[in-house]
C-alpha cells in the first residue's frame, strides 16, 4: 500500500509552511481479507491535511495494485497531473472509467524520459520487475539528489522488456540517498530469473496428465506469457480465469506486450476438450475467498468443476500474513484429490520480483549511495537491508514507519516527526477511517456485545486452549470465527505470564486491538478465562 511524498522547502518541524513544494509517488490500496466483505484499505490522507501538503503531481512507478490501487479513490482530492509509464497507465484509465472519472490527467511517459514539476527533475529509470515497465525514479530537486527504487531485482532474461542497465545507473552515480526496497534483504544470492521459472513450467506441465490449473498474480505478465507458451508446446488450449487476469492481459494485448500468447478459450468452452488439452491460468493464489480459485475449490465455478487427476500449480509464493487463507484454500482443493504443486515443494515454480543480498550489493556498487532509508517489507526486513548497507559503507540512521516525516539536508538524514497512519477503507462507495481504534475512539465507537470463555492450561512456552471455543458474538459485527480462533491459539502461545490474572491483562488490550482490525465496529468484550489443571490432560 505504497504512498511516498518528496517535498522540496523550508518546511518546519511538523509547522505549516508556505513555499515549500510536494509530489507523491505511487498510490497504492491492499484488501483487508480479515474484515467482512474484504474491504480495499487505502492510505490515511489526514496527515496530509493537517500539514497543507497538496502535491502537485503524482508518479507512478509501475502498475502493481499496490502502487496504483488507491489513485482512483484519492486522486481526486489533488486534482493533479498523473505521470505513468503506458502499461500503468493503461491500468489506471480502466480504474477512472469504472469509477466515472475522467481520464485526462493521466499523462503517459516512456521508461528512460525525464519530466519536470516545480523545483523536481525527474527521470524514470528502467528496472526489471513481476510486471513490465517497472522504473526507478531519481528525484532532483536543489543540490539533492534521491533514488527512489520501487520494487526491483537484477533479471537477466525478463522474457518481456529488456534486461536492467548497468550503464544507465553507473551514469547517476554518487546519489545522496536511495529510498530502497528491503523485501528480499534477509535472503542470502539472487532472486530466481523469469527466464528459469519458464522452463521449470514447461518441464512440469509437460509431465501433467489431467487438467491443469496454474494461478499466478494477474499483473506478472511474464509469468502469464511463460505458462501460455508452456500449454502451447504441450497441445493445450489456454483460458483464464479470473477479471484481473482478464484485464491485465486485454490491457498488455494493445500495447503489444502478449503478441505470442496462445489463442484463449472461453472458460465456458472448456468441458468439450479433453483433459489433457485444457490448461486454466486463474487469479487467487492467496486465497482469496472471491478469486477464481477458491471458487473452484469449493466447488463453485459455474463453468470448471476440479476432479482427481488434475492438477493445480501454484506459481507464486505467499504474502506474509496470507497463509491461513493459503492452507485453508489448499485444504479445499484437496478435498477434490487434485495433485498439488506450490513454492514448498518445487520453489523453482516461482521467482520473486525483490532484491536478494547480492543484488543489492552488486545495485549500490553502481550507484554508490552516501544514505539509504530502507523501505518495504516489515521490520526484520528493513534491519537486514541497513546491516548490509552498512556493510557497504551506507549510512543508514533512520529505518522510517508509516507517517514518518524524514529530512535530508546538509546534515544528513534525520526523523523529523512522526505521525500515526489511521486504517482508512472503502465503504459504501466512499473512504472512511476504520471505527474502533485507539484511546477514547474505541469506547467512542464501540457496538453490540462479544462474550467470550476460555478454558486454557499453562504450558511451558505459554498457555493454551482446551476444549471448544464458546464464542458468542451474535450481537457484534459479523466476523470470522476460524480466523479469530487461529489468532485467539497463537496469541495464548506467545504470552508468558504465571497466572490467570496476568493472563487477562496481558488478552484484554490485544484483542481489543484484533477485533479493532477485524470488525467494522468494536463491540463490548466480556471475557471469562478457566483454569484447567494441567494433569487432567493426559486423561
Amino acid at each position: 500500500m505504497n504512498l511516498s511524498l518528496y517535498g522540496f522547502g523550508e518546511r518546519g518541524l511538523g509547522e505549516k509552511v508556505h513555499g515549500d513544494d510536494w509530489i507523491a509517488v505511487d498510490c497504492g490500496m491492499m484488501i483487508r481479507q480479515d474484515l467482512p466483505d474484504n474491504p480495499l484499505q487505502v492510505p490515511d490522507l489526514s496527515t496530509l491535511e493537517t500539514l497543507s501538503i497538496r502535491p502537485r503531481a503524482l508518479i507512478i512507478t509501475h502498475g502493481h495494485e499496490d502502487h496504483i490501487g488507491a489513485a482512483a479513490w484519492l486522486w481526486p482530492r489533488w486534482g493533479c497531473p498523473i505521470h505513468a509509464t503506458p502499461l500503468a497507465a493503461g491500468l489506471l484509465r480502466a480504474k477512472f472509467a469504472e469509477r466515472g472519472l475522467a481520464t485526462d490527467a493521466i499523462q503517459v511517459i516512456e521508461p528512460g524520459e525525464a519530466l519536470e514539476t516545480g523545483p523536481f527533475t525527474l527521470r524514470f529509470l528502467p528496472l526489471t520487475h513481476s510486471i513490465p515497465e517497472s522504473c526507478a525514479l531519481l528525484i532532483a530537486a536543489g543540490d539533492h539528489r534521491v533514488l527512489h527504487t520501487g520494487d526491483w531485482k537484477l533479471d537477466p532474461e525478463p522474457l518481456i522488456g529488456p534486461a536492467i542497465s548497468a550503464a544507465t545507473f553507473r551514469a547517476i552515480a554518487p546519489v545522496d540517498l536511495v529510498v530502497g526496497d528491503s523485501t528480499n534483504a534477509p535472503l542470502p544470492g539472487h532472486s530466481r530469473s523469469e527466464g528459469e521459472v519458464a522452463e521449470a513450467l514447461a518441464k512440469t506441465i509437460a509431465r501433467c496428465e489431467g487438467r491443469v490449473v496454474v494461478s499466478c498474480f494477474a499483473s506478472n505478465l511474464a509469468r502469464v506469457l511463460a505458462i501460455g507458451r508452456a500449454a502451447q508446446r504441450c497441445g493445450r488450449r489456454v483460458s483464464l480465469m479470473g477479471r484481473s487476469m482478464e484485464r491485465m492481459v486485454g490491457v498488455a494485448r494493445q500495447l503489444g506486450y502478449m503478441d505470442d500468447l496462445p489463442p484463449l478459450v472461453p472458460v465456458a468452452d472448456l468441458g468439450y476438450l479433453p483433459p489433457e488439452e485444457v490448461l486454466v491460468i486463474a487469479t487467487g493464489s492467496q486465497g482469496e475467498p472471491r478469486a477464481a480459485l477458491s471458487r473452484l475449490s469449493r466447488g463453485r465455478h459455474p463453468h470448471f468443476e476440479l476432479m482427481a487427476g488434475d492438477t493445480v500449480i501454484f506459481s507464486a509464493k505467499a504474502i506474509p500474513g496470507n497463509e491461513r487463507l493459503i492452507e485453508r484454500l489448499k485444504g479445499g482443493l484437496k478435498h477434490f484429490g487434485v495433485s498439488l504443486f506450490d513454492d514448498d515443494n518445487h520453489p523453482e515454480l516461482h521467482a520473486s520480483g525483490h532484491p536478494a543480498q547480492d543484488e543489492l550489493r552488486t545495485f549500490y556498487g553502481w550507484v554508490r549511495p552516501r544514505y539509504l532509508l530502507p523501505v518495504h517489507g516489515e521490520p526484520r526486513h528493513q534491519q537486514a537491508h541497513r546491516t548490509l548497507a552498512e556493510s557497504l559503507g551506507i549510512q543508514a540512521p533512520v529505518i522510517p514507519t508509516n507517517g514518518d516525516l524524514i529530512r535530508l539536508d546538509a546534515d544528513g538524514l534525520s526523523l523529523q516527526a512522526r505521525h500515526p497512519q489511521q486504517p482508512h477503507i472503502v465503504s459504501q462507495d466512499a473512504v472512511a477511517a476504520l471505527p474502533g481504534l485507539g484511546g477514547e475512539d474505541v469506547h467512542r465507537s464501540r457496538h453490540g456485545s462479544l462474550y467470550l470463555a476460555l478454558s486454557v492450561a499453562a504450558t511451558d512456552s505459554g498457555w493454551t486452549r482446551i476444549g471448544r471455543l464458546m464464542l458468542d458474538a451474535s450481537q457484534a459485527s459479523p466476523m470470522d470465527e476460524t480466523a479469530f480462533a487461529d489468532w485467539l491459539d497463537d496469541c495464548l502461545a506467545e504470552i508468558e505470564v504465571d497466572s490467570l490474572a496476568e493472563l487477562r491483562l496481558a488478552l484484554q488490550p490485544r484483542l481489543l486491538g484484533w477485533l479493532a482490525d477485524h470488525l467494522h465496529r468494536v463491540p463490548d468484550v466480556h471475557l471469562q478465562i478457566l483454569a484447567v489443571e494441567a494433569e487432567l490432560l493426559g486423561k
